[in-house]
């Protein structure tokens, strides 16, 4: 067989779904956000909800998103994306309505918000990108960052009793009744891209379910912010970031 016979788009495992534009993500080469941004397309095609879905982006890397995945947007202020969500899903109650958003941005000066969009129950999706600090003011220390990071606001790493102790964000909100499915996962791996992929298809069929909130969170890298090549942050990502947020299901109704 020539290479020809096999370099054709029927034999392309990475094809591009039709919802992604053609437009060059800002992201920084290895970070998470883009992998994640395809698996999210993907999603809503193979579903065939692309007219039925709004996403909600607040400030942060993300805060472009609607540059990317071609089905209708709303913008949110820092943090108060579940917020907007739940008025669209009031609004729409037929609709699927999914936030898209970082550490910082969810567990910092969003705690209040996704906690009580939670504890009611909210109809919506939430994906939760963790990669341990702000990444697009800076590089400073998020709710999520680990003791002994080093960031921009902890450059002698994170200390217990300066700056607390890292919140295990999506632990808390599997405990209240208004989630139905709460789940960690990860894109370092095609496996661990194949798991991501089938949580975010199941947390938006269960939209149509009406079971309440489905939070997804991918452990991703910043290799920007942590100052390592994108093969270096994924190592320092399983080292450090895996045994502080374990992956798998945490909560399953």
């Amino acid at each position: 067989m020539e290479l020809t016979d096999i370099i054709k788009e029927e034999n392309l495992i990475l094809k591009k779904s039709n919802l992604l534009t053609d437009n060059v993500m800002h992201y920084c080469p290895g970070c998470t956000h883009g992998v994640v941004h395809k698996l999210v397309a993907e999603v809503i095609e193979e579903l065939g909800i692309q007219d039925q879905t709004i996403g909600v982006s607040p400030v942060g890397c993300s805060v472009f998103a609607y540059n990317y995945i071609d089905i209708d947007w709303a913008e949110a202020a820092h943090g108060r994306a579940p917020a907007v969500a739940t008025a669209i899903q009031r609004l729409h109650p037929e609709k699927y309505v999914f936030t898209y958003q970082g550490d910082g941005d969810l567990a910092s000066i969003g705690c209040a918000e996704i906690m009580h969009a939670c504890n009611r129950g909210e109809n919506i999706v939430v994906i939760f990108i963790n990669n341990a600090i702000y990444g697009m003011t800076g590089g400073q220390m998020a709710p999520t960052t680990l003791l002994g990071q080093v960031t921009a606001t902890t450059p002698y790493g994170r200390d217990a009793k300066l700056n607390g102790f890292p919140m295990k964000i999506t632990e808390l909100l599997a405990q209240l009744d208004g989630t139905c499915y709460v789940t960690r996962q990860s894109a370092d791996t095609p496996a661990a891209v194949r798991k991501t992929k089938a949580a975010l298809k199941k947390a938006f069929q269960n939209t149509r379910l009406d079971k309440g909130v489905s939070f997804v969170e991918v452990v991703g890298t910043c290799n920007s912010g942590w100052k390592m090549t994108p093969v270096d942050a994924n190592k320092w990502m399983r080292d450090n970031m895996f045994p502080k947020y374990p992956l798998g299901d945490i909560k399953d109704i």
